[in-house]
């Protein structure tokens, strides 16, 4: 790390920061960047920036999900980390509390190949398309199967980067996410006061020094 810790970033955890790169842990409920509304200025770029005057947003999570995020410091910092997301440099990994049991494997990964588009008359919805859709791919692994309680702990690997993907793939496979009251219709059979999906590993190419760095936040589900 570079200076000392910041430490006005309210719920947000600093994980790593150097001259180029901030890499944070979004806490669920927070938005990522601002929405449209005065009640919606809250949100992680807003809350980086107070302490980081030159933040500048890479990607995203949707307001529900918690975990890992990357900022630059940057324009061509920015460019770069840009550009390895889009072109699939970039290792995202998720774990998530899904409903059902899935039928584990001998650390098997599986793969959901379904587009997406949006769901026009209920956006910011998105469904299955299979005529037209986005070309969207995830890769699925099992964890832990509680039969008890009928849910299933799932590792997921988006090799695409559509909006709400994950949330989507696993609806469509029977096996939506546990508190997701988008995507669930069941949502009320289980306890969970917030989706539990939580973006646990990101890996990529520094972008100044091309080292490859790895971070990790464990799930708090």
């Amino acid at each position: 790390m570079a200076g000392d810790i910041p430490s006005d970033l309210g719920a947000v955890a600093l994980i790593y920061f150097d001259d180029t790169i901030i890499v944070v842990d979004k806490p669920a409920g927070l938005l990522s960047v601002p929405g449209r509304g005065a009640d919606k200025q809250d949100c992680l770029s807003y809350r980086v920036a107070n302490s980081f005057s030159d933040a500048l947003v890479v990607h995203r999570l949707d307001m529900a999900t918690s975990g890992l995020l990357v900022l630059a410091r940057s324009k061509a910092s920015q460019r770069s980390l840009s550009l390895a997301f889009a072109t699939r440099k970039v290792r995202k990994r998720y774990v998530a509390v899904v409903q059902g049991c899935i039928q584990p494997g001998a650390d098997e990964w599986l793969t959901v190949d379904l587009p997406i588009q949006v769901d026009w008359p209920n956006r910011p919805l998105r469904v299955i398309a299979p005529q037209g859709g986005q070309h969207s791919v995830t890769r699925l692994r099992i964890l832990e199967v509680d039969r008890q309680r009928q849910t299933s702990r799932v590792e997921l690997e988006p090799l695409t980067g559509r909006t709400h993907q994950l949330r989507v793939h696993l609806q469509a496979i029977g096996h939506p996410i546990i508190g997701d009251v988008w995507y669930n219709p069941d949502a009320g059979r289980h306890t969970a006061t917030r989706l539990l999906l939580h973006a646990q590993e990101l890996c990529f190419a520094h972008p100044l020094t091309s080292a490859g760095i790895q971070f990790d936040s464990p799930a708090p589900f």
